[in-house]
């Protein structure tokens, strides 16, 4: 492998000062001259009409500036699915009906927070309730209540996808298993509650300041929703204390932020609390997976044949998505001569689900890898073997997907079972103890342009300046994961500087260059990383040229940026210092400044991703028989991301990935009554925290990535599949306890260890 000099090193992130200190301002944090605080009217009922809506009171409320509601507004349907208008089905505030409980239906401004909330409690809406559908098999029958009118049986979007001859495959196995599996809603949990700021010029433009992945799709849908051009509004994205796919669509604080600032002329912000981020945030697909494979008696796959119908909720929001990979997500790792995948979006009456980290993977891939290990106890064979017989190399095609380029999955099986003592563990644990794996591959970001833009899919501007400094702007948000250390890494290797020589502006619409599409998909590091190449490069070419000229030298390819130099690669005499080359060129340009814009758009690389992260990860786990508790004991992971740009920074990605995890196999869940969400704080919502969290051990497997910046691909999002089928296959090892529905509680573990006495 090519060797760096900042590129895989322990870079301190970029923005660790600002938030050690307390001085990192994020939305709530911000307040202008004149600001309004807002606040959102919410429906207490699953499915109603809304027959009238009377602000009278809340309007006479001293300090109250400004009541919305959706006959304020200009109308328009919005989603993330541009490509497909039909998929848009959300207005900013509900007009006619309310689908879930929690869902906007009006807004106020006021003075202060106590006035705002005291007038949203002063609005009366009268409702016509309407029957209630809670899940997916009572959405999808015949006469069920219908959500949308434009879709009469609660599909919202079938998948198809097929290739081999699946039912020969199934004739032609030795063993053939069908299982049924359940996954559940989980909430992102940011510790940021999601916040919007916006204001208003003399000329009527708009500045929105919030929390989120995606400044430019809210740019676009913002303006849309507002009937406004999309440069008459300026996204800026502060500090962001989270995401993992919540925060990737225009949302109803945002739209009424920015409405309101334009009726009252006064900045308006709005802030969500927890209890409102339970109730009616996004949150993971609950989904049903059916899956059949057939295997030959020496453990070689043959056929599978998958089918997932997803609980979408009252919404499309970013399901669409979440459907189409799935089937991909179905048809990776291992190799499938046929495939079969059939993939349904279901309205129901319950809080939209929509991205979440691993978009639909930890989710397909948990049926994936029980099925995996359930297959090697059936056929006799150790698991690890079983995924080395199957596992996807390099080369290998996926139809309607992509051909797999660096691959290390078997390596990262092989080393994950070495480090962790598999064979030995696996048969001499004692008993309640017991040792289990799980495997992921992942995107490194997606080729499909379902957002429709003309724009490149991420795009860069690097201007050098005479002091030997540079300045980096694009649009990629940086919301935790540390893209913006990641990039400035990149960039300083290209050029040969150090970090402290490179400034930088992210995320802001109005002054970074068009465009990126935001943080999700795992997409960042390869695809603004290759951004940021492409205008280096274009740097360099100038300075190379620039450096040739001054020393006569005949062979450009020769040179390079290094230790803040342009030089001659083999005879050192011949070098300026970088400020130098560059004043040289702008005075060969007339004082033209040295600026270069790149861009990256996959085309042509594959039909889903441009490469693929892959990864193993082994779990222990001592199971109390007289509580049911699990404690995890600990976690081996060996993974394949490429170049690892930021060491630090990768397992930061995977300690997260892991505290994700185990919330998704053991103990987070939504207590749901009916439509209504009742753990709606942290104190009832499980999840793990620091103390929870068990040692952990992590190899990373050396390949490199050709379509990837310096050779790097995802590091984030995979890591989030392989922990939940680990620990449960961990448990089933210990225990003989099954969980073919999550998550994995004591009172499931009990029972099953009742049946079993």
């Amino acid at each position: 492998m090519k060797q760096f000099s900042v590129v895989g090193t322990d870079v301190p992130r970029t923005d660790g000062p600002a938030k050690a200190r307390g001085s990192a301002l994020y939305t709530d944090d911000m307040k202008l001259p004149g600001m309004l605080y807002g606040r959102i009217v919410r429906s207490p009922l699953a499915h109603a009409r809304i027959k009238h809506i009377d602000t009278s009171r809340a309007a006479a409320l001293p300090g109250v500036k400004c009541i919305v509601t959706a006959e304020d507004t200009p109308k328009i349907k919005y989603g993330n699915w541009r490509l497909f208008p039909e998929t848009q089905d959300e207005y900013p505030l509900a007009v006619d009906k309310v689908r879930f409980i929690g869902d906007e239906v009006a807004a106020v401004a006021a003075i202060d927070k106590d006035t705002a909330e005291e007038a949203i409690e002063l609005i009366q809406v009268e409702y016509e309730e309407l029957p209630s559908v809670f899940d997916i098999d009572a959405a999808m029958q015949l006469g069920a209540p219908v959500l949308h009118d434009y879709c009469p049986t609660n599909i919202s979007v079938n998948r198809k996808i097929k290739y081999g001859d699946v039912e020969k495959g199934f004739s032609e196995s030795d063993y053939v298993r069908e299982d049924t599996f359940t996954v559940h809603a989980v909430s992102h949990a940011y510790l940021e509650p999601c916040s919007a700021l916006a204001q208003v010029d003399l000329d009527g433009r708009i500045t929105l300041w919030t929390s989120t992945q995606v400044p430019y799709i809210i740019q676009c849908l913002l303006a849309s929703t507002l009937g406004m051009r999309e440069n008459d509004v300026r996204v800026i994205k502060p500090f962001i204390g989270g995401g993992f796919g919540g925060k990737m669509e225009l949302r109803t604080w945002e739209f009424c932020a920015a409405l309101m600032a334009k009726m009252t002329g006064r900045p308006v912000k709005f802030t969500l609390s927890r209890e409102e981020e339970f109730l009616a945030g996004r949150r993971r697909h609950p989904m049903k997976i059916h899956s059949k494979v057939g295997f030959k008696k020496d453990g070689t796959l043959v056929a599978k044949d998958l089918r997932i119908q997803l609980d979408g909720g009252a919404y499309n929001a970013m399901g669409p998505t979440a459907t189409f990979l799935c089937g991909n997500f179905g048809a990776m790792l291992y190799r499938y001569p046929s495939y079969r995948f059939h993939g349904q979006h279901v309205y129901t009456n319950k809080p939209p689900a929509s991205a979440m980290r691993g978009f639909g993977a930890p989710q397909s891939l948990y049926a994936t890898e029980i099925q995996m290990n359930m297959a090697a106890e059936d056929l006799g064979m150790d698991p690890i073997d079983l995924r080395i017989k199957n596992a996807q190399v390099s080369g290998d095609k996926i139809p309607d997907v992509a051909t797999i380029s660096s691959c290390g999955f078997i390596e990262s099986i092989k080393a994950v079972a070495e480090m962790s003592g598999w064979k030995e563990k696996r048969e001499n644990l004692k008993p309640g103890h017991g040792i289990g794996i799980g495997c992921y591959s992942f995107i490194s970001g997606g080729v499909f342009n379902w957002f429709n833009t003309q724009y490149p899919f991420s795009a860069a501007e690097v201007r050098a300046f005479s002091d030997g400094t540079v300045h980096l702007l694009t649009m990629a948000a940086d919301i935790g994961q540390g893209s913006d250390t990641v990039l400035k890494q990149i960039l300083a290797e290209e050029l040969g500087l150090r970090m402290e020589d490179i400034r930088m502006t992210s995320a802001d619409t109005s002054m970074t260059p068009q465009a990126d599409l935001g943080a999700w998909g795992s997409r960042i590091t390869l695809m603004a990383g290759n951004a940021v190449i492409d205008a280096a490069r274009k740097i360099k070419e100038q300075l190379f040229g620039a450096v040739s000229a001054r020393f006569n030298l005949n062979v450009i390819h020769e040179l390079e940026c290094k230790d803040g130099r342009v030089q001659a690669k083999a005879k050192s005499e011949y070098s300026l210092s970088f400020g130098e080359a560059v004043a040289m060129v702008q005075k060969a340009n007339r004082g033209e400044p040295l600026v270069a814009r790149g861009s990256y758009t996959p085309r042509g690389k594959g039909l889903v991703t441009p490469a693929f992260g892959f990864g193993a990860q082994v779990a222990e786990v001592e199971v109390d028989s007289e509580t049911g508790l699990v404690e995890v004991k600990h976690m081996w992971t060996a993974h394949d991301c490429g170049t690892v740009i930021n060491p630090r920074s990768v397992e930061g990605q995977l300690a997260g990935s892991i505290q994700m995890g185990l919330g998704y196999a053991l103990s987070e869940q939504f207590v749901m009554d009916g439509g209504q969400t009742l753990n709606t704080n942290f104190a009832d919502y499980k999840m793990p925290m620091a103390l929870d969290m068990p040692p952990s051990d992590v190899v990373h497997v050396d390949t490199y990535e050709p379509e990837g910046p310096m050779g790097a691909k995802e590091a984030g999002e995979g890591l989030a599949s392989p922990t939940a089928p680990a620990i449960s296959d961990a448990v089933y090892h210990a225990i003989g306890y099954r969980c073919k529905e999550l998550p994995i509680t004591p009172e499931k573990i009990l029972n099953a260890l009742k049946k079993g006495s």
